[in-house]
C-alpha cells in the first residue's frame, strides 16, 4: 500500500521535471520507502516485544518495591532470610560450581534482583509436567532400538576404551551404537546444501524437519518449494522450528502459513510476551530425516548465511554430516520425542514405522561404528559435556576442536590444561570475525589460562567459525551441534554424531589442519596486552558466564 502511494506521487510530482530533477526526486523516494520499512521491521520485530515485556515487567517491580518502602525494615529482613535459605538449598544440590557462584554472588549481592534472576532463568525451567511426559516418551522408545550386541562385542575387542565411551552414550543418552551405516562429512554448507535438496527430491514416505533457525532467501525458499511439492506427492513432512531462535527471522504464527500448504509444523517453546523470560530453553538441534534412511546434522541451519549466500561476518565456515543406514534410527527416534513433546502427545507415537529398515529391506553398508547421540536439559545428565570431557581425557596423541563460542566451566578447564601439560597436542579453533561481540569478548578471557598450560588456539581469519567439532588421536570424532558454551552443555536440546574407525574421522582432522592455514594463532603477548577496561569487563562477564 505503501509502495502504491508513493509510486503515484512520484508519478505524479515527476510531469515536467528535468532528468535531473527526475533522479533526484526517484532517489528521494527510494529513501522514504526504505525507511518506512526499517520502521515497520521495527514494529513487527518481536525483539521490541521482548524488551517492552522486559521493560514492563521491571517497572511493576520497582513499583511492587516502592510502595513496600514503608515496610523496609521488615522487607529487609525478609529477604536475608529467604536469600540465605536459597542459597543453602542451592549449596546442597546439584547444580554445576559454576551456576552455583553466580547465584551465591546474585542472591547474596542484590538479593531481589538475584532471587528474581533465579525464578526466571534457574538451570531449567521447562515445567515438572514436561520432565515427566519425556520420560514417559523415552521409556516408550527402547524397545524400537535395540543395539545389537555383537556389534557392541566387536567395538569392545578391538578399543575398549572407546567401547566405553560409547557405553556411556549408550547408558545416558538413551542412544545405542551401531554398524550398517555409511557416512558422508562436509567441511561447509555450500557443499552440504546442494546434496540435501537432492535427498529431499528422492523422499517418497517421509521428511522430518527440525532446526534452531529458519530464515527467508535462496536455502529456505528451495526447500520450501520442495517440501510443497512432496506433500501434494503424498509424502508425510514435518517441521519443528524453534521460536527463540527464529524470533527476528520469522513472522509471528508463521506455523500457520507452513500449515496451509499441508506441512505439519510445531514450534518449540512458543514466544509470549509476559513469560518470554522464562523461555531459557532451547531446541537447538539440526535434523533432516528422509525415509527412516538418510539423515543430516551439524551445525548448519536454514538460512543463507550458512551456504555462504549472504555475507553477514565474512566467511562462513560449517560443517555437516550425512548419515545413511541404521544410525539414522537415533535421529528419528530423538525428532520423534521432540515432535511428542512440542504436540503433548504421550501415547503411542509407532517409532516401528519409521526405522530403517521399515521402507528398505535390504542390508546397508557399513564403515567402522557410529553413534548419534542428543543430551536434554530436562534428566539433569551433561551427556554432551561428558563426552567431550571423555575424549580429552583418554587423549594420547592430539584433540582439536572447533567452536564458535568457548564458555566454559572449571571442569573443562581443567581437563584441556592438563591434557596439555600431560603432552597432548590440545588445539581450538575459534572466529576471527565475531557474530556476537560480547559473546566473543568472554570467549577471549579464557585464552590466557589455557595459552599458559600449552593449549594452542587459532582464530580463523577469514570469517565467522560456526563449526561443532571434536576430533582425537585418529580413532574418535563428534560433529553435531554441541558448542563449549554453558548453554549447549546445560541448557539446550543438542544433538551430536560419535565416529569411530569411520573415513569421517579422518575427514574432520584433514579440514581441521586445512582450516588451521587460513588461521592465526593467539600468543600469550596478545592476550596480556589487553588494556586493564577489557580486562574488567572480561572478569565480569565470566561471573554471569552461565547466563550468556
Amino acid at each position: 500500500m505503501l509502495n502504491g502511494f508513493l509510486q503515484i506521487l512520484t508519478a505524479g510530482y515527476l510531469v515536467g521535471c528535468s532528468e535531473v530533477e527526475d533522479r533526484k526526486v526517484r532517489n528521494g523516494m527510494h529513501s522514504i520507502r526504505m525507511f518506512f520499512k526499517k520502521l515497520a521491521k521495527l514494529f513487527f520485530n518481536r525483539i521490541l516485544y521482548v524488551i517492552i515485556a522486559a521493560s514492563l515487567q521491571v517497572a511493576w517491580l520497582i513499583v511492587v518495591f516502592v510502595k513496600l518502602g514503608n515496610y523496609s525494615g521488615y522487607l529487609e529482613i525478609g529477604t536475608k532470610i529467604i536469600s540465605i535459605t536459597v542459597v543453602l538449598i542451592i549449596l546442597k544440590g546439584e547444580m554445576n560450581p559454576s551456576y552455583k557462584l553466580l547465584w551465591f554472588f546474585l542472591i547474596l549481592a542484590i538479593p531481589i534482583f538475584g532471587l528474581t534472576m533465579l525464578f526466571f532463568v534457574g538451570e531449567t525451567r521447562l515445567t515438572s509436567r514436561v520432565n515427566i511426559q519425556y520420560k514417559k516418551i523415552i521409556s516408550g522408545e527402547k524397545a524400537y532400538l535395540p543395539e545389537v550386541p555383537e556389534t557392541r562385542a566387536k567395538l569392545l575387542a578391538v578399543d575398549p576404551e572407546a567401547a566405553r565411551q560409547s557405553l556411556y552414550i549408550r547408558d545416558w543418552a538413551e542412544a545405542p551404537l551401531w554398524e550398517g551405516t555409511t557416512a558422508r562429512y562436509f567441511n561447509m554448507g555450500d557443499d552440504m546444501f546442494p546434496v540435501l535438496v537432492e535427498e529431499i527430491e528422492k523422499a517418497r514416505h517421509f521428511i522430518f524437519m527440525e532446526f534452531f533457525i529458519i530464515n527467508y532467501g535462496i536455502m529456505w525458499n528451495t526447500i520450501l518449494d520442495l517440501l510443497e511439492e512432496k506433500v501434494r506427492q503424498g509424502v508425510d513432512v514435518r517441521l519443528i522450528y524453534d521460536d527463540f531462535g527464529c524470533m527476528t527471522t520469522l513472522p509471528v504464527n508463521y506455523y500457520r502459513e507452513i500449515r496451509e500448504k499441508g506441512i505439519k509444523c510445531e514450534v518449540f517453546n512458543p514466544f509470549r510476551l509476559i513469560a518470554n523470560i522464562v523461555h531459557n530453553n532451547r531446541d537447538h538441534r539440526k535434523f533432516c530425516i528422509i525415509d527412516g534412511v538418510v539423515g543430516f546434522t551439524g551445525g548448519i541451519n536454514l538460512s543463507d548465511e550458512y551456504i555462504n549466500r549472504r555475507s553477514r561476518f565474512g566467511t562462513w565456515k560449517d560443517t555437516a554430516v550425512m548419515l545413511r543406514g541404521e544410525a539414522v534410527s537415533n535421529m528419528t527416534a530423538m525428532f520423534l520425542q521432540m515432535w511428542s513433546i512440542v504436540t503433548e502427545r504421550t501415547d503411542k507415537v509407532g517409532y516401528g514405522d519409521y526405522m530403517p529398515h521399515t521402507f528398505h529391506p535390504e542390508p546397508f553398508e557399513s564403515e567402522g561404528f557410529i553413534q548419534p547421540f542428543g543430551d536434554s536439559p530436562l534428566d539433569g545428565e551433561a551427556v554432551a559435556e561428558n563426552v567431550y570431557l571423555s575424549m580429552i581425557c583418554q587423549a594420547k596423541d592430539y584433540v582439536y576442536i572447533c567452536t564458535p563460542y568457548l564458555i566454559i566451566d572449571n571442569e573443562m578447564m581443567t581437563a584441556l590444561c592438563l591434557a596439555a601439560k600431560s603432552g597432548v597436542d590440545v588445539r581450538i579453533l575459534t572466529p576471527g570475525i565475531p557474530d556476537k561481540k560480547l559473546i566473543f569478548l568472554l570467549t577471549r578471557s579464557y585464552y590466557t589460562q589455557l595459552i599458559r598450560a600449552g593449549v594452542k588456539i587459532y582464530r580463523y581469519l577469514p570469517g565467522f567459525l560456526h563449526a561443532k567439532s571434536f576430533v582425537c588421536d585418529d580413532k574418535t570424532a563428534v560433529c553435531g551441534t554441541i558448542n563449549l558454551d554453558f548453554r549447549s552443555l546445560y541448557l539446550h536440546f543438542e544433538d551430536g554424531v560419535w565416529f569411530y574407525g569411520n573415513h569421517v574421522v579422518f575427514e574432520v582432522k584433514d579440514d581441521y589442519l586445512q582450516t588451521l592455514q587460513s588461521s592465526a594463532r593467539v600468543t600469550l603477548e596478545e592476550c596480556l596486552s589487553r588494556s586493564l577496561i577489557i580486562r574488567m569487563v572480561q572478569t565480569s562477564l565470566r561471573l554471569l558466564a552461565p547466563l550468556l
